[in-house]
């Protein structure tokens, strides 16, 4: 590797290592505006992440590219419905997140995005018919039995954590499809639900039970300021990712829910459980077993049924 290689190597990993820390430190941040209805919040966040994304479109020259991305999907059913179903899904993930994080359930918001980079495999074996390697499977397994515990332990299903794996798994699955910028593809995903939003926040306006109008000016400046943190992150990723292989970027992914979880546990005291450790070493020991599931170690000793299996024997 070159010298100018290793910088690019360098900076991809601090670029993707900052996008990540500010995924997990987020629930500062919505913290700050807890006494607000989640719903507003996220009206708010989708509204003003599309006014911030069009500046950013407008300020890097990208306008054309929008412009023709916009006509080429208008003209394409297939990624027409693919963006609809992408800002559903992501409005579905800011939705629950917010929720959770205000609502004292930030040990379960990192659950879900533990559980995610496997429900993102389970789907590109389903859909884009990738092959399930051996130890995969027991991954899967480990994860299952985890999430089970959990479940019968407190008699009810873990909703926030597979809700936000789940909706964040698709909408991964749906921008792969569309193979959109990253910053046009936010820009299209909120302009779908931006008139939704407006309008909510119009009838609260007019009702006169609206929290910004009358909300002290810190308070709005955090909630004009829902852009900002929603667009930073993932433009620092996007810069990231394309330097690194797709193997680091799949280890620094749990900077975020680890982040989350010591959040959740040391700063808002959130019961966390003997069940709940339980849960999450079944979830951790998966997810290691996972992201050593291609070494040659492991591809080495499995079994030899499955590598028949693999070859179409």
């Amino acid at each position: 590797m070159g010298q100018d290689d290793m910088r690019e190597y360098k900076l991809g990993i601090l670029y993707t290592t900052i996008a990540y820390i500010a995924w997990g430190v987020l629930p500062l941040y919505w913290k700050l505006i807890d006494h607000m209805p989640a719903v507003e919040i996220l009206a708010h966040r989708i509204v003003w992440s599309l006014a911030f994304v069009l500046m950013i479109i407008l300020v890097s020259k990208k306008g054309k590219q929008f412009i023709t991305n916009l006509k080429e999907i208008f003209k394409n059913k297939f990624k027409l419905i693919g963006i609809v179903a992408s800002s559903i899904l992501i409005t579905v993930n800011w939705a629950t997140y917010i929720w959770a994080v205000n609502t004292n359930h930030i040990i379960d918001a990192s659950l879900g995005y533990y559980i995610n980079p496997l429900v993102s495999v389970l789907l590109g074996i389903i859909v884009l018919k990738e092959r399930l390697l051996f130890w995969q499977g027991i991954s899967f397994a480990l994860a299952g039995i985890g999430v089970l515990i959990l479940t019968f332990q407190y008699g009810s299903f873990p909703w926030v954590a597979i809700t936000l794996a789940l909706s964040f798994g698709f909408y991964g699955l749906t921008k792969k499809l569309a193979k959109l910028d990253s910053l046009i593809g936010l820009a299209m995903e909120t302009m779908v639900v931006a008139p939704i939003a407006l309008i909510y926040l119009a009838v609260l306006f007019k009702g006169g039970v609206d929290s910004f109008s009358g909300a002290s000016i810190d308070v709005q400046l955090l909630l004009m300021g829902a852009g900002v943190i929603t667009a930073l992150p993932l433009l620092w990723f996007a810069a990231g990712a394309n330097r690194i292989p797709l193997s680091v970027v799949g280890i620094l992914q749990y900077i975020s829910p680890t982040i989350n979880l010591l959040l959740g546990v040391f700063l808002y005291h959130e019961h966390f459980s003997k069940v709940h450790f339980v849960t999450f070493l079944c979830i951790w020991t998966s997810l290691l077993i996972y992201s050593f599931s291609k070494s040659k170690f492991l591809t080495s000793i499995q079994p030899k049924y499955m590598k028949n299996k693999s070859l179409g024997a």
